[in-house]
């Protein structure tokens, strides 16, 4: 159970977000909020709150972040995209879960006999969902979006796209120092600090050795931070000039030497495979990558729904590669199968919440399925209206980057608009085995969709005609040359 420091660190952080904004610059405040929760606060422990979802680190940061912008940082806050592809998808993530609710009534339940008496059965039942339910879900669904509608608002700027890439540098490198003691001495640190191990010991124990976890929910969340800290430094080594960009160098091996102690293999793969082309390829090809993996990301799940994805072979691969990797592969694959089975009983809208999607004994009630991918979870619970909504939104900033590149010059594509775009389809590739999304990764991709919107209205401003033809442009201030300089 979460010791008292927990319960605390999840009450004062509010506080905490509202130093940030009273301190530093708005992209920075939102930033480090965000990250800063996801970093330091404890996970599993959380607020049960009646009519609300349940509050946790995420939760937290987000409603923090969002209300410091408000009432600190005394901005407006535009929850509507430009774009309508990206609006009826922003409608469907929020209205559809009303027909998952109304769909699922009722509860269901399960005889047991009982065993003291073999006569006797024992009546238990999954609840179902009531119309009050709604509220809870629809603000759970918007709760998880305000990373997304701040960073399309606030981080879209040159200056906050590099801010994102400094965060996860800056925030990586520190993270790494409880990383590497844990790596040698056990993942104890939540133990010590917050009174509790979120999750099984079991599978932080790698090659005779540790992986480290620190304070977020499992080793493979730290692991794929540290993979995005990895392409992070090095967008500053190649970026950067002088004494900087050589001390990113440095960083940039001594990160690689940190993933490998993740002993995470996909993220280790994707490390290997994506920072030369960080450090090598044109902003053009990566956003071309990037687009490219967030299609497989979109269509193996619909593939493995129709059963055309070539299972033995991958398993075969990943045991020529590790034996002890291949099990947990076909560990994952069997669940997988448990749960399409029962989502595929309710394919539009899914089954809700209540653990409700997952595969129960028709005898017992017991859980039969642990769901590791997202998208399996995301399916099972709210069904294809769910499922394409929720990667409609992450991988529609990529894809409208990838139409507008096409009218851009090479130089007018941001360095960092394209790392942030990689990792943002290398997280999407890994949610179809891990539950691996994030506020971060939601902010990833508003502030992808922001800069393309951006981009569109600058286009749209430049090739309005003057009123008047062609003149000097009258009322330029100080400040708006400054801000310029600082971009």
């Amino acid at each position: 159970m979460p010791n008292a420091l927990a319960y605390l660190m999840l009450m004062i952080w509010p506080l905490v977000c509202i130093k940030l904004f009273q301190k530093l610059s708005l992209e920075r405040a939102i930033i480090w909020s965000l990250l800063g929760g996801y970093l330091i606060l404890p996970p599993v422990a959380e607020f049960d709150l009646p009519l609300i979802p349940s509050m946790n680190k995420d939760s937290i940061s987000s409603v923090s972040a969002c209300l410091a912008c408000i009432f600190v940082a005394h901005k407006s806050l535009n929850f509507w995209p430009q774009l309508k592809s990206v609006r009826l998808l922003l409608i469907a993530f929020l209205v559809g879960t009303v027909p998952t609710i109304l769909t699922n009534r009722d509860p269901l339940v399960f005889e047991v006999l009982a065993n003291s008496d073999p006569i006797t059965f024992v009546t238990f039942s999954v609840p179902g969902l009531g119309v009050r339910d709604i509220l809870s879900v629809l603000i759970g669904q918007f709760i998880v979006l305000i990373p997304f509608f701040l960073a399309r608002q606030f981080l879209a700027t040159a200056v906050g796209l590099r801010e994102i890439i400094i965060a996860l540098a800056i925030g990586g490198l520190v993270y790494s120092i409880p990383a590497w003691i844990e790596t040698l001495i056990s993942p104890l640190l939540n133990i010590f600090v917050y009174g509790f191990f979120q999750h099984d010991f079991n599978q932080m124990i790698r090659e005779s050795g540790f992986r480290p976890i620190v304070f977020l929910p499992h080793g493979l969340w730290l692991a794929l931070f540290m993979f995005t800290v990895l392409l992070s430094v090095a967008t500053l080594a190649r970026h950067e000039k002088g004494e900087a960009g050589r001390l990113w160098s440095l960083a940039t091996v001594y990160m690689f030497f940190v993933l490998l102690a993740c002993k995470s293999f996909a993220s280790i793969a994707y490390g290997i495979i994506l920072t030369p082309l960080i450090l090598f390829a044109t902003q053009r090809t990566k956003v071309r990558i990037a687009s490219f993996m967030a299609l497989i990301a979109i269509f193996y799940p619909m593939l493995r729904n129709a059963g055309l994805i070539p299972l033995e072979a991958i398993l075969d691969f990943a045991n020529s590669l590790s034996s002890e990797r291949a099990q947990s592969l076909e560990f994952r694959f069997n669940n997988e199968e448990l749960l399409l089975d029962r989502a595929h009983e309710k394919p539009l809208f899914g089954w809700g919440g209540w653990g409700r999607n997952l595969q129960l004994d028709p005898e017992t009630g017991e859980i039969l399925t642990i769901p590791d991918g997202n998208w399996i979870i995301v399916f099972g619970s709210f069904g294809w209206v769910g499922y394409i909504a929720q990667m409609g939104l992450l991988s529609a900033p990529i894809a409208h980057l990838y139409l507008k590149m096409r009218t851009m010059k090479k130089s007018e594509i941001s360095p960092y608009v394209a790392t942030i775009t990689i990792i943002l389809a290398a997280t999407m590739m890994d949610m179809l085995l891990n539950a691996t999304l994030t506020p971060f990764t939601w902010l990833c991709a508003g502030a992808v969709l922001g800069y393309v919107e951006k981009s569109k209205a600058t286009k749209r401003k430049a090739e309005k005609p003057p009123l008047f033809g062609k003149g000097p442009v009258i009322g330029r201030s100080k400040t708006d040359a400054s801000s310029r300089n600082v971009m």
